[in-house]
């Protein structure tokens, strides 16, 4: 698809906004974190033509097993339905761009034991507390050993990492301030700070748009005061 051609104003003015953004001196991040952002907002978004075009660029950067995890990380946050589409898409650029498939395995848990380290996983991202939290309702165990023992325990991205797509991908989606919220704690306590959470928002502006920008930033800042 060649803007360029068919709609050449709009895609000069777009991409001096998508350079202007990137090159903020107040709020730039690095480029596997800003790749990983953007390419998690879009998930959230449902905008698939834009990750395909972004994720060409973003292999230069960020390694395949990256992005696939944070692929597979999607499933919990959107749903297979809305995460199947963007596992195509990736293994066809992958395919296009002759990285082997399958990858190799980041798996660190069983059937026997995913439970048990995901709630370890909950443990160390929200506190002491979420050692019981799984006992309250199905939903809560599943949460434990699927969302959290099943991918957070994985490699290839680390805690930090993990909690900052998933802010990405609810705040991508819209309406789920509280859950929003409830991640920005997570990765405040992880050290994602409100300096860093707040660049992470606005470095996906051009992708994101403004109202559930917005929302982002006011849920950041309601969490931190």
């Amino acid at each position: 698809m060649n803007l360029y051609a068919t709609d050449k104003e709009y895609k000069e003015r777009f991409d001096y906004f998508l350079e202007e953004v990137k090159n903020d001196e107040g709020n730039k991040l690095d480029e596997p974190t800003r790749y990983l952002a953007v390419l998690s907002v879009l998930m959230g978004n449902q905008g698939i033509c834009a990750y395909e075009e972004v994720l060409e660029k973003a292999l230069d950067v960020l390694s395949p097993v990256q992005v696939k995890e944070m692929v597979y990380q999607a499933t919990d946050y959107l749903g297979y339905g809305r995460m199947l589409e963007f596992l195509k898409v990736t293994n066809e650029v992958f395919n296009k761009k002759g990285i082997e498939l399958p990858l190799e395995s980041q798996t660190t848990t069983t059937i026997e034991n995913r439970l048990e380290k995901g709630i370890q996983a909950q443990v160390d991202i929200f506190g002491e507390h979420m050692n019981e939290a799984w006992k309250k309702a199905t939903v809560n165990k599943w949460l434990a050993s699927n969302c959290f023992g099943d991918y957070y325990t994985r490699t290839g991205l680390d805690l930090k990492q993990r909690e900052m797509i998933t802010f990405c991908f609810l705040y991508g989606q819209g309406g789920c301030e509280p859950q929003v919220m409830a991640h920005i704690q997570g990765n405040l306590n992880l050290g994602n700070d409100k300096a860093f959470l707040t660049n992470v928002v606005l470095q996906c502006v051009p992708y994101m748009g403004y109202p559930r920008s917005l929302n982002a930033l006011a849920c950041i800042n309601k969490v931190e005061d």
